[in-house]
């Protein structure tokens, strides 16, 4: 079969494949998903040769999974954005870096070592002012991942449960690190009115539905927001680490500081005493609105 035969084919992992079948097209997307919109931005993230680069945003607009919109007339340049056909593709992304994580990169363990390719990943997050991803919460409502108004202590976790519900994955007790998921969820509702106090607001964030987040939040009493990235946006946006346990994807225990602007200030990774890195955030968050007043 030749390549430019896949998109005709009877199956959707080659008509897929017709499409984004080729590393660069799935970089291009990657860049995208972590709020990449401009020639000039993805030329500097890819290395790419500018007639490739221009060929494949060509390719991914003439098949909807980007549109342009134009940001100047004189010269004509526009921003590429992903649209719902190409937010759809995230799940992909996510399992292409689950992969990677679990077989290339660490371990697949919950919490990586210092040194892993994920965590020096993650770390680099550092400084940098991540896209504002909205994500659905347990309530039915949405939530973005900046505050223009407060500090954001954003943790990713597993997942969590609500013991009455039944609804424990298989195996879940024998996933490494999750049974910390709900001791970490405890003890920022414990720390939560001190956050509040310093100027920050608590999100947790799984890739759990809502409707379960929304039975472990009333089991739990959490006083704070919980939110769902079951779509994978938010792991697409950051390239969290990820790994897949109870037949589901799942983000790996990090933690990040960001400031009101959007930009990450702190990253707590890994995070394998979560009673501790709560007291360790309260810190850090106390000194950080200290050194604004």
């Amino acid at each position: 079969m030749r390549r430019e035969d896949l998109a005709d084919a009877d199956c959707g992992i080659a008509q897929t494949l017709g499409v984004v079948g080729d590393w660069q097209s799935l970089l291009v997307l990657r860049e995208a998903a972590a709020g990449v919109t401009r020639f000039e931005g993805f030329d500097r993230a890819l290395g790419f040769s500018r007639r490739a680069l221009t060929e494949r945003l060509g390719a991914l607009v003439e098949h909807g999974i980007l549109r342009k919109e134009a940001y100047s007339d004189r010269p004509p340049r526009y921003d590429y954005v992903l649209t719902p056909r190409g937010e759809s593709l995230l799940p992909v992304l996510v399992a292409l870096q689950e992969w990677g994580t679990q077989h290339l990169l660490g371990d697949g363990e919950t919490s990586g070592a210092p040194g892993d390719a994920e965590l020096r990943r993650v770390s680099g997050l550092l400084g940098t002012t991540p896209p504002d991803v909205v994500l659905a919460t347990q309530d039915g409502a949405t939530v973005h991942l900046q505050d223009p108004d407060l500090w954001t202590v954003a943790f990713f976790f597993p997942g969590a449960y609500a013991p009455e519900s039944h609804s424990y994955p298989p195996g879940w007790s024998a996933v490494p690190g999750a049974r910390g998921c709900t001791l970490e969820c405890r003890s920022y509702a414990t720390r939560h009115q001190a956050l509040r106090d310093a100027g920050a607001r608590v999100l947790g964030i799984s890739t759990q539905h809502p409707e379960q987040l929304a039975a472990f939040s009333a089991f739990a009493g959490l006083p704070y927001t919980l939110a769902s990235d079951q779509d994978g946006r938010a792991a697409s946006a950051l390239r969290l680490p990820v790994f897949r346990a109870g037949g589901s994807d799942r983000l790996k225990r990090v933690t990040l500081l960001l400031d009101p602007a959007g930009t990450v200030r702190h990253v707590q990774a890994p995070v394998t005493d979560p009673a501790g890195a709560v007291d360790e955030m309260l810190d850090v968050v106390s000194a950080a609105s200290a050194r604004t007043r």
